[in-house]
């Protein structure tokens, strides 16, 4: 391998002596044409789906309060004439008529201050809720028949003897005789009562495990529009529970005396219901217009980049020998 190197070494020295000692051939420099190839950077013109948020003028209902009559009931005093009894000496219960003081749960609209939102709508993400199914294993009641045993009443036929007491008649022969008997026996039928063991059949309850379908919420994570909240003042209508007055009729016991019986007019204030007209605020539905925004998708123009090839012209520096005849060898 070391003769083979040094085999080589020699022999590339030789050809650069041979080169460097040589005569160079005579020629000119000329340019010459030619087409090199390049990329180069190009903006092309694409169209690309977006979104365009765009105004829609829909109509909302809307509550507007409007004063309306109503009829209210209220309780006014008046005078009823009643007669009373008026008994001497002797005092015996009686129920009198009175009005008594009663509290009742009413529920009446008030104004409550609060804050309504501003929304700006950007994009969040949020968790969905969905049904999905699952077997669960229950218990349910099944109904089994088994054989259980009983004893039923039964009446067995029985033939019993029986004394017929005194003379009895039998009858008479061809010439007359008369036949009778005294104190004949005979059998009757009778019903006995016996307990026999008999089976019948019920129903047990038992239990046994089966599936059941049943569903369960997940969640699931999507996009939604949201907005974003500021707070303005406002108010809102709610209903507050009060406690008013009211009178209902009851009764009280007295004591009379009874001896003999008289009766006396006299007037008692009572109450009675009457209906009032008053004014009270309602609501009825109106419609107003408001602008929503939707998104709606649109084509939008851009510029992309990209590469393009292309040939360009250079100018190259050639040596071009020259020829003088064919006795030199150069061409």
């Amino acid at each position: 391998m070391r003769s083979l190197n040094l085999l080589l070494l020699s022999a590339s020295c030789a050809l650069i002596l041979s080169i460097a000692y040589a005569h160079p051939p005579e020629g000119v420099w000329k340019k010459k044409l030619t087409w090199k190839e390049d990329w180069v950077q190009v903006w092309k013109t694409i169209k690309k789906e977006a979104w365009e948020t765009k105004w829609k003028k829909v109509s909302v209902p809307i509550w507007k309060e409007v004063q309306v009559p109503v009829w209210k009931e209220e309780k006014v005093p008046d005078w009823k004439i009643i007669k009373k009894p008026k008994i001497e000496e002797r005092e015996v219960p009686a129920w009198k008529d009175i009005k008594v003081p009663e509290w009742k749960k009413v529920t009446k609209p008030i104004w409550v201050p609060t804050k309504v939102a501003v929304w700006k709508e950007i994009q969040v993400p949020v968790w969905k809720e969905i049904q999905v199914p699952f077997w669960k294993e229950i218990q349910v009641p099944v109904w089994k028949e088994v054989q259980v045993a009983d004893w039923k009443q039964m009446f067995e036929p029985q033939w019993v003897k029986m004394g017929i007491p005194g003379e009895k008649f039998l009858g008479k022969d061809h010439e007359g005789w008369e036949y009778t008997s005294h104190d004949l026996w005979r059998k009757k039928l009778i019903w006995k009562p016996v307990w026999k063991k008999v089976w019948r059949t019920e129903k047990k309850q038992e239990w046994r495990t089966e599936k059941k379908q049943e569903w369960r919420t997940e969640k699931v994570q999507e996009w939604k529009t949201e907005k974003v909240q500021e707070w303005k003042q406002d108010k809102k209508l709610e209903w507050k529970d009060e406690w008013v007055q009211v009178w209902k009729n009851s009764k009280k016991q007295i004591w009379i005396k009874e001896k003999r019986e008289t009766w006396v007019e006299e007037k008692v204030q009572i109450w009675r219901t009457e209906k009032k007209q008053v004014w009270a605020n309602e609501k009825k539905q109106a419609w107003k217009d408001e602008w929503q925004s939707v998104q709606v998708p649109v084509w939008k123009e851009v510029k992309v980049q990209e590469w393009k090839k292309v040939w360009k012209p250079v100018w190259e520096k050639v040596w071009v020998p020259i020829s003088h005849g064919h006795g030199h060898g150069w061409d």
